[in-house]
């Protein structure tokens, strides 16, 4: 079956001025990373490319049609020039208070492929700039890659498309505790994190926050008998998670390290090698922080480097506990962020061995 790209034009594929009209050659800017990321798409995916764009008034005296075919035109023809052709291009004339039933987000432009078989529309992607282009998309039945999202840029859209979302859900149920993670490698760094002890809340979401990834923890463990359960099953989960996230590596840079915050100097370097590994130097003299033993930040990490299946070399030194072990923390965060960054020119498995 048949997948298609709905892509709107004045906000996606050129920059959109103030008066949201491109009615002279004056205010055609094209939008960054368009050319070299839709020609990716063009040559390496079988999406079809349908444009859909609302012109509010063309052919009327505010938006004569005169003022905007030349540029129209000129648009398509260094698309052209750069290998992006549009299989189709529907252009709605009505102003909003028209409540044209061809006007988005409502779908009458598109109903050819709503209703045809040969098209997979669960699969397909409206990309827009805009809340109304998400409703498009809701009201077609697929999915959007909306710009004006904090993160989505067209070379976030290209991978995305070719290489998949790195969302991962694992859900742990022992005797002792009961956990769900979720983890989006390629998200902004919003967190839901609930363990029932507040500073480890506090250090997880350093991980999503610094490492730009969507997390979800909800850990409800037997913190009447103590809290190493919680600790340590709430490590392992994470781990699976992130393991099962990066999918099959390719295009990942693998490695990534450090910071210093305060007093201290913190070294978190890894390796998502398939081998996983803990080096730790790191001392802590309080028996607490928070509700938090600090005999249970090593085991924390071991189990994370067990389940992620990574190399993890961990070290700190300084005077404030607080600070050192939010340091760690930090580090482990823009290391993953370093190490999980994928590009999709280079989609390559980064190993000698051929496999990680």
């Amino acid at each position: 079956m048949k997948r298609i790209l709905f892509i709107d034009r004045d906000g996606t594929l050129i920059e959109e001025p103030a008066d949201e009209q491109i009615d002279s050659f004056s205010k055609l800017k094209f939008t960054p990373g368009v050319f070299r990321n839709l020609s990716f798409i063009r040559e390496k995916l079988d999406f079809e490319f349908v444009m859909v764009s609302n012109q509010d008034g063309l052919g009327t005296d505010s938006f004569p049609e005169d003022t905007f075919w030349p540029v129209h035109n000129f648009i398509l023809q260094t698309l052209e020039g750069e290998g992006i052709r549009f299989d189709d291009i529907l252009i709605d004339p009505h102003f909003p208070e028209d409540h044209a039933p061809t006007r988005k987000p409502n779908t009458g432009l598109v109903e050819k492929y709503i209703n045809n078989p040969e098209y997979d529309i669960a699969n397909s992607y409206v990309i827009g700039d805009r809340e109304t282009d998400r409703t498009f998309a809701q009201n077609i039945g697929c999915k959007s890659l909306i710009l004006s999202d904090e993160g989505v840029t067209w070379n976030k859209i290209a991978e995305i498309l070719f290489a998949g979302e790195r969302i991962a859900e694992v859900k742990r149920v022992t005797k002792e505790t009961d956990i769900h993670v979720c983890v989006n490698l390629d998200g902004t760094g919003k967190c839901d994190i609930s363990t029932g002890l507040g500073f480890f809340d506090h250090m997880l979401e350093q991980i999503g926050k610094h490492g730009m990834m969507d997390l979800t923890i909800h850990t409800k463990g037997d913190l009447e008998v103590d809290e190493h359960h919680t600790i340590e099953d709430t490590a392992i989960a994470l781990g699976e998670c992130i393991l099962n996230a990066l999918g099959n590596k390719r295009g990942i840079e693998r490695y990534g390290y450090s910071l210093p915050m305060d007093d201290c100097l913190c070294a978190v370097c890894l390796d998502f090698g398939g081998r996983p590994w803990l080096v730790w130097d790191a001392e802590f003299k309080r028996e607490k922080i928070g509700e938090m033993p600090t005999e249970m930040f090593l085991h924390f990490f071991k189990s994370l480097s067990d389940a992620a299946k990574m190399n993890l070399n961990i070290k700190a030194e300084g005077q404030n506990e607080h600070h050192k072990i939010e340091g760690i923390f930090k580090a482990l965060a823009r290391a993953l962020k370093m190490a999980v960054r994928r590009d999709i020119y280079h989609y390559e498995l980064p190993s000698t061995k051929g496999t990680l």
